[in-house]
């Protein structure tokens, strides 16, 4: 067996997918024709050509542009569950999906439209793929605490369906002390905290989310490595970092997935784990993420089977749920008793 075919087997959970940013260019150029929206691409190999970002923010302009044809429920719907038959085909288990409601609503789009077209594609993801999700509403880091309070408000009728709050886009100049109010309001209101952190911004980011946002995950984190006191406060709490392999290489956060920090995070004793970020815009969903930081690498068998049992650890699943995918994990590890010389063949 190799090692991507054990890759390709191994029960997963992502835990840091934007599904706004798993909208992939045929189907964005098929909704921006149903609803006979103008994109400024003529051709899908045109709009993939611009897929390169020396930044976060080059992204982000782009991922802003594309989500402009997303106009009614159906769209929604159609955008979440092709993610879903794509993960089910990667022997994706649970997903835990954030969604961006300002990149909506700030264009006229009904809270309404977005969150149902959302859930709904996401129960039959559970239904018919046996995929089970829990659902991440985000506040953008750019907007004002202002815009997120009323966010916040608008999601307040969907508490049985939105399980927590975090904080993405622009990372620079935008500390997660800018939404300390805001994340009390949500956190009063029974929302599971979560944040992106040390991605392009410093430790100091990381320490504020902890400290100001409490904050019970981290996405991303990759700069908590550079305080040492901070990553042993990290490993103490078992607190899971979402990395993002190929977000970190296309974003050139790293140079080079062979300098990228994940086997150093393990070795420090944090609870990292695998997970595709925007799959659509930065070259692969789980399976590419898990297949090319091994090889980048050389994760072995047991570091793999490690990263896959994090993301079960890592979810905000019930203890006897998390149990049970775990067991799952180590019942194929324990069939796929490959050394690792065979894995890396």
């Amino acid at each position: 067996m190799t090692r991507k075919a054990y890759i390709e087997g191994l029960p997963k959970a992502e835990l840091h997918l934007h599904i706004e940013g798993s909208f992939e260019p045929e189907l964005m150029f098929e909704i921006a024709q149903r609803n006979q929206i103008e994109i400024p691409f003529q051709s899908v190999e045109e709009l993939k050509a611009a897929y390169e970002f020396n930044n976060l923010q080059e992204f982000l302009d782009i991922y802003y542009q594309g989500a402009n044809v997303l106009q009614t429920e159906q769209d929604f719907y159609d955008m979440t569950w092709a993610y879903l038959e794509q993960i089910h085909k990667e022997n994706v288990l649970h997903t835990e999906v954030f969604f961006d409601p300002q990149t909506h609503t700030d264009r006229g789009i009904a809270f309404e439209t977005v969150i149902n077209g959302i859930y709904k594609a996401l129960e039959d993801g559970s239904k018919k793929l046996g995929i089970t999700y829990k659902l991440i509403m985000c506040f953008l880091r750019h907007l004002s605490e202002e815009a997120a309070f009323e966010t916040l408000a608008m999601a307040m009728p969907y508490k049985d369906i939105i399980l927590g709050v975090g904080l993405d886009s622009s990372e620079l100049g935008h500390p997660p002390s800018k939404f300390e109010r805001v994340f009390a309001k949500a956190v009063e209101a029974g929302f599971i905290p979560v944040a992106h952190a040390g991605e392009e911004g410093p430790a100091q980011y990381v320490h504020e989310a902890l400290d100001l946002l409490k904050i019970e995950r981290l996405d991303h984190g990759n700069r908590s490595l550079d305080d040492p006191e901070l990553v042993k406060v990290l490993a103490e709490k078992q607190m899971a970092l979402t990395v993002c392999p190929l977000s970190n290489l296309k974003l050139c956060v790293v140079d080079g997935l062979k300098n990228h920090p994940l086997r150093k995070m393990l070795e420090a004793g944090l609870l990292a784990t695998i997970n595709s970020d925007d799959p659509a815009y930065f070259g692969g969903y789980m399976n590419a993420n898990f297949h090319e930081t091994a090889e980048a690498l050389d994760l072995t068998k047991d570091e793999l089977t490690t990263l896959a049992i994090n993301g079960f650890k890592g979810s905000f699943l019930s203890e006897k749920e998390k149990n049970a995918y775990i067991q799952k994990v180590k019942a194929y590890a324990a069939q796929n008793k490959v050394t690792f010389q065979e894995v890396t063949q």
